[in-house]
């Protein structure tokens, strides 16, 4: 029997238990679409490499706190990771093979190196999809850390995540009454799904609507029925002259969401377009 297409496998890992779902050969299978040749095993195992050097430092019987502390010595002391300030929205900071060897990245690509280095050290780490930058927390007896991979891996206590917000939204906004469920968890799928939408918005940028195409196909994989993404499939469809399709993906939103703010201008475009067909 053959071996699974790159997205054959995607497709398998994303449809099954949150538990059993290995983050990093996902994430690499998403770089895979744009890097044909590439080998998931050889970044599979810089990562366990990257884990490696970490353990052969570490004290007998570590606690949680000298792991991230040496975590963060190898990893941007000695190794050179680092927040790619300089070209925030290339899309190859999105690639999990290309953070691994350009050493560097976006938030959320640099959170799942960290998360998966920390797993095959035995910190159980988590997402967390904080507003407009992406973190990592562990939660134990020593208590809870929150983290950020994009700077070095240093530890935000909560006047710190006050000033990340203020920051961002302004002095005065809703998100400042709101920082403990702001921390909640993001499971490893909507962490891939955050993944693909910004590469979505990436590819809208630049009006590559096949690469555009290619990431919603695979939000739709995660995420079935989100009628934004099956309207906006329905919209990239129609601009790449996939006019059949489009129709179907319309049809389907405004009977997902038919009382949406738009959906009276999607059903007066499908009739346009069925006449057009017609």
């Amino acid at each position: 029997m053959p071996s699974p297409t790159g997205r054959e496998r995607f497709t398998q890992l994303v449809s099954g238990a949150e538990d059993a779902l290995d983050l990093a050969e996902a994430a690499l299978l998403i770089a895979q679409e744009e890097h044909p040749t590439l080998d998931v095993s050889v970044y599979l195992h810089k990562l366990d490499t990257l884990a490696a050097a970490v353990r052969a430092r570490l004290p007998e019987a570590p606690t949680p706190s000298d792991i991230v502390l040496n975590l963060n010595v190898h990893l941007y002391r000695e190794e050179g990771f680092r927040g790619n300030t300089s070209a925030y929205y290339d899309p190859a900071n999105s690639f999990l093979n290309e953070v691994l060897d350009r050493k560097t990245g976006i938030p959320i690509t640099l959170s799942v190196v960290y998360m998966e280095v920390g797993r095959r050290l035995g910190l159980p780490l988590v997402g967390v999809g904080f507003p407009g930058h992406f973190l990592v927390k562990y939660t134990g007896p020593e208590g809870e850390m929150v983290l950020d991979p994009f700077l070095g891996g240093i530890a935000l206590d909560h006047q710190q995540l006050t000033h990340k917000l203020q920051t961002m939204y302004g002095e005065q906004n809703p998100f400042l009454s709101q920082i403990p469920q702001l921390l909640s968890p993001t499971s490893k799928k909507e962490i891939l799904v955050r993944m693909l939408r910004n590469l979505k918005g990436v590819y809208l940028q630049k009006n590559d609507f096949p690469r555009v195409l290619s990431a919603i196909e695979r939000i739709l994989l995660i995420e079935p029925d989100v009628p934004v993404e099956i309207r906006d499939r329905g919209s990239v469809h129609q601009r790449l002259g996939h006019l059949q399709a489009a129709l179907r993906d319309f049809q389907q939103y405004v009977t997902l969401a038919p009382r949406a703010e738009d959906a009276e201008a999607v059903r007066v475009m499908l009739k346009r377009m069925t006449a057009q067909l017609n």
